[in-house]
């Protein structure tokens, strides 16, 4: 782009171009559920389940919304870059454009770099029941004592092997599939779509325990169970997150991915925008420069527990 070119009309056009052609992480839409928000902060108290069907015996047996739940408080997000009306005037390369499209990528990262801060403390954080996102004593009304934050054993715990990484998963899917939800009914039994989510030491293993058909452990070699799974025997479907905001050394997570609801929630009251204090501007006038700026007034909170799994490699 010549520099004869370069307005802030231009600059914000190719700011919101590059802003819809890049979704984002993959797994952002998969693991959480998006509302809108009118006001400083929105309350959920509909987690928890629809009433199963039972014999009509008397009258209905009318369930609401239950009392426990969250508060999402909306806060405000920025980023800004301030450019010289000169480099403006001699950027014939683009280099500028290019800080552009890096502005809207960093935008779009955004909600992974809110839901990643989520997952790395869901072992300190409450939720809606009252209890740690992971948690090995989650229990609402017939639910029972339940535990989504599981461990197994290998031998090197920041190094596991792809058939160590199969059984990992394999072991957190079953603990997902077991859950019941506050009237004792199965919360996962319609599951067939699941989300792993590794550190980067991980990546390689788990690439293999997800999509090599052969593995090989102490026995010799043996067909891959989770590729059965995804078509011969059950029709599961596995995808692998390799998220590089991920600080565990010996954790990975894996997350139902087909729920209506979602492990997470993303809130936004004020979706990005960006201003120009550009041409004609004060700022122009007394320093030569122009600044570009992004905002959004938005959140994220824990939505289902009982669709995320975290397990530590002991």
């Amino acid at each position: 782009m010549g520099a004869g070119t370069l307005s802030s009309r231009a600059i914000i056009g190719s700011f919101y171009k590059r802003l819809e052609q890049n979704v984002g992480a993959e797994w952002v839409p998969d693991l959480s559920m998006y509302f809108t928000s009118d006001q400083a902060s929105e309350e959920y108290r509909w987690l928890g389940m629809a009433p199963a069907m039972r014999e009509w015996i008397g009258g209905r047996n009318a369930k609401g919304f239950r009392e426990n739940g969250i508060i999402i408080r909306n806060k405000d997000f920025e980023a800004t870059i301030e450019v010289l009306v000169k480099e403006l005037r001699r950027d014939k390369t683009g280099q500028i454009m290019v800080r552009i499209n890096e502005l809207a990528d960093r935008t779009n990262a955004h909600w992974a770099k809110l839901l990643s801060d989520l997952i790395i403390n869901g072992e300190s954080t409450v939720c809606y029941d009252g209890q740690y996102f992971f948690d090995t004593d989650h229990s609402e009304g017939d639910s029972g004592s339940q535990s989504n934050d599981i461990s197994y054993n290998v031998v090197t715990p920041t190094a596991p092997t792809a058939a160590e990484m199969e059984q990992v998963i394999l072991s957190a899917v079953q603990q997902l599939l077991g859950l019941k939800d506050d009237q004792g009914e199965p919360m996962n039994e319609g599951a067939k779509y699941f989300r792993v989510m590794v550190p980067v030491p991980f990546m390689a293993a788990a690439a293999a325990a997800i999509g090599n058909p052969v593995i090989v452990d102490a026995s010799g070699s043996r067909t891959n169970t989770l590729t059965n799974l995804k078509g011969v025997i059950g029709d599961f479907r596995f995808a692998l997150d390799v998220n590089s905001r991920l600080t565990w050394t010996t954790e990975c997570a894996l997350f139902r991915a087909d729920g209506n609801a979602k492990p997470f929630i993303r809130q936004e009251e004020e979706a990005v925008s960006l201003d120009a204090i550009a041409e004609g501007s004060e700022l122009e006038f007394k320093e030569n420069k122009h600044q570009y700026g992004v905002k959004a007034s938005r959140n994220v909170g824990y939505g289902y527990w009982q669709h995320g799994c975290l397990v530590t490699l002991t």
